[in-house]
């Protein structure tokens, strides 16, 4: 019984050992890897909940699928998982503005608007109260599934805004985690500059 025991505390480890997490809490200049129709994306200092600084996300489109790009996670395989969570805040009980955690998977990671996939992702819109944590997991279940962007998609009218922060983000080791900041205008890189940058 012991050994049964030794072995499966030695499996959860390794499990923990081959994962990587990355925080992120918009404490810096940066705001977003990209966008999906129209966002407006800004650092705010208006409402926080970690730190002194969050992403002020405002629907500039009316459309009800705008997103804004908050990480990108690269070199996944078959039967790899991805989870992520963070912050959402709006105040606004059962109506808009609300933010959803989404996911994408993209066929090129230069290119996050083309060749793209829903991932799905949590159809909580949240309580509307305040500051509320929303996650959810995505599992890479095709060769093609190798790129995955996480979004906060914003359900609202034009001029709506709301709060996310504080997000953090597990994948497998081997995959590559970036979050706002890491890259600089992947449209306009080639994925060869951005692996030599690094």
């Amino acid at each position: 019984m012991r050994s049964v025991f030794v072995v499966m505390l030695l499996l959860m480890v390794t499990q923990m050992a081959s994962a990587e997490t990355v925080l992120f809490g918009w404490e810096g200049t940066d705001t977003v890897l990209g966008e999906h129709i129209d966002v407006i994306a800004q650092i705010s200092t208006e409402h926080v909940h970690g730190g002194s600084q969050s992403l002020y996300i405002e629907e500039n489109s009316g459309k009800a699928t705008s997103a804004a790009f908050v990480a990108l996670i690269t070199g996944l395989q078959v039967g790899d998982t991805v989870d992520a969570e963070f912050w959402r805040y709006d105040t606004t009980p059962g109506s808009s503005p609300s933010v959803r955690i989404w996911g994408r998977w993209v066929s090129d990671p230069d290119s996050l608007n083309i060749n793209y996939w829903s991932a799905g992702g949590n159809s909580d819109y949240g309580p509307g109260t305040g500051w509320d944590l929303t996650s959810w997991s995505w599992e890479a279940t095709a060769d093609s599934l190798q790129n995955l962007v996480i979004e906060a998609r914003i359900y609202s009218a034009v001029g709506d805004a709301a709060w996310i922060d504080d997000m953090t983000i597990t994948a497998p080791t081997g995959a590559i985690i970036y979050v706002p900041g890491d890259v600089v205008a992947f449209e306009n890189t080639t994925w060869g500059d951005i692996k030599a940058a690094f």
